[in-house]
């Protein structure tokens, strides 16, 4: 876990000092002989700018046990003809020999190539972007979100199909690993155990990360990821635990350690291991605000779990004291401070939020009274009414919220009261389904349609990604779903495409 000599501001000058080329005298870098490839997690990129971008590799195997310089080059071609820029950071074992150079100074809306080096071994090429300039007017944005990928149900073959997908960015939208040691008539086994401490999270990342199509797919484009509650525990919120596996008598140690291990292991920025903080708005040009939240880690938790257990249920909100209580936030007061100062400031054609769950209400329980899910938004009503009042007070045109957690696919319009299902739309909801990680199946999905009618379509058998692509006059989005996800040889299909107009809030069939 994290050393208990190490404070924040220690976290802060060793996550900038390890993204920035130059941090120590050449003389004090390790530039050792290594016996095989270091590279084998591969490589990839993140969090872009107009003019920057994080590259991201982590060294494994026969490692020394100190600091090893790792040079990196971004070029204009595949060749490394035409280098744009190069530089040295030291991969330092208190990061698990992980590597994030924040490159800036580059051009904006361009493609790049870059790749790592180590002694004499060679990374494999990625290949990443720049966003376009705050004021320009791109024709196209295309980007998939996916999320929820569990070992032990199938294999990451989706990734394979996304791959062709010509995609500018991804949203990973929370789930990258699962804490669990094994599941119920498993496809694959994991190893290692529970993950509890900082080293079970390295090990769990490092499984994940060797399966050969997730990595082609990081490789290909940048990303921009969040995390949900499997990075660390099942339905935790906030400090207060989960409810899977052994309990620790330091939650909070666990925590830290889970999010260490996802910075390790992704392509984000030294905030994320600084501060803890994955939130962030990104601006694709004229044509697309980008904003990822964070649901999971300033939550209170989850209102009135039967007989006091941890984790989430279904609960009715009739017999809930606490379920309207206006002080309960999903996003933390400072998070909703910022979002909605975010929101206020417009300027795009589409407002895209990448989140980690389902927003729109989904009442389980046919006629008279409800039945709400406590886990998600439905559990947090008065944070969400906060929300589509930010929407509404900043005139927010079009609104786009992409999801994940459940996975099943959902599709469906924003609403500023789910009681008045007469109310106009006052934006979109595009919901994924996993990568591979198990639903129920699509039995009890009519009626569940049927009593939520904001909804205009749901699937819960199916597992893939979604694909939108946004013009400044419509977006399209495809549900690309595999046949299946047990077998590594599985097609994929467009299970189905909306589109919607712009300033018209409306999801059509298309």
């Amino acid at each position: 876990m994290l050393s208990r000599g190490f404070d924040r501001r220690d976290w802060l000058k060793l996550a900038l000092a390890t993204a920035s080329a130059g941090w120590a005298p050449r003389a004090a870098w390790s530039q050792p002989r290594l016996r095989a490839n270091p590279f084998e997690m591969g490589v990839a990129s993140g969090s872009p700018t107009h003019d920057s971008v994080v590259l991201w590799t982590r060294l494994a195997g026969d490692l020394p046990r100190g600091p090893v310089a790792v040079r990196w080059e971004v070029a204009h071609d595949e060749a490394f003809a035409r280098i744009a820029q190069r530089g040295e950071q030291q991969a330092v074992p208190e990061l698990a020999h992980s590597v994030h150079a924040e490159v800036a100074g580059l051009e904006p809306d361009r493609w790049y190539f870059y790749r790592f080096m180590a002694g004499d071994a060679l990374s494999t090429v990625g290949r990443t972007r720049t966003l376009p300039a705050p004021d320009a007017a791109p024709a196209r944005l295309r980007l998939a979100y996916a999320s929820c990928q569990r070992w032990e149900h199938g294999y990451f073959s989706a990734w394979r199909h996304m791959l062709r997908e010509n995609l500018d960015a991804v949203l990973f939208l929370g789930d990258y690993i699962y804490e669990y040691p094994l599941a119920a008539s498993p496809v694959r086994i994991p190893t290692g155990w529970w993950t509890l401490a900082l080293d079970d999270y390295r090990a769990r990342y490092a499984l994940y990360r060797s399966e050969q199509d997730l990595q082609a797919m990081h490789a290909a484009c940048p990303w921009f990821a969040t995390w949900d509650d499997h990075e660390v525990q099942n339905d935790y919120a906030g400090l207060v635990p989960g409810d899977s596996g052994p309990r620790v008598p330091d939650f909070a140690a666990r925590r830290a350690a889970a999010y260490q291990a996802f910075y390790e292991h992704m392509p984000v920025r030294a905030a994320a291991l600084s501060e803890k903080r994955v939130y962030a708005q990104h601006r694709f040009g004229k044509l697309a605000g980008i904003v990822m939240l964070d649901s999971r880690q300033y939550r209170d938790a989850q209102a009135c779990n039967p007989g006091g257990k941890r984790g989430s249920a279904s609960v009715d909100p009739q017999a809930c004291a606490s379920w309207e209580d206006p002080k309960r936030s999903l996003l933390g007061a400072a998070q909703e401070q910022w979002l909605d100062g975010v929101l206020a400031q417009g300027g795009a054609t589409w407002t895209v939020v990448g989140q980690q769950t389902l927003f729109g209400q989904r009442d389980f329980q046919p006629g008279p009274g409800r039945s709400l899910w406590n886990d998600g938004w439905d559990g947090y009503p008065a944070a969400r009414r906060r929300f589509t009042e930010s929407l509404l007070k900043n005139r927010v045109a079009n609104p786009v919220l992409l999801g994940g957690d459940v996975h099943e696919n959902w599709v469906g319009h924003l609403k500023a009261d789910y009681q008045r299902p007469d109310s106009a739309p006052i934006g979109v909801e595009f919901c994924g389904t996993s990568i591979t990680s198990r639903s129920g199946g699509n039995a009890q999905i009519a009626p569940v349609l049927a009593e939520n009618p904001h909804f205009v379509f749901a699937d819960a058998e199916r597992k893939g990604y979604g694909v939108v692509e946004f013009t400044p006059s419509r977006l399209t989005t495809t549900l690309r779903v595999v046949d299946d996800v047990t077998k590594r040889d599985t097609r994929v299909d467009t299970l189905a495409t909306f589109t919607v107009e712009a300033g018209r809030q409306r999801v059509e069939a298309a």
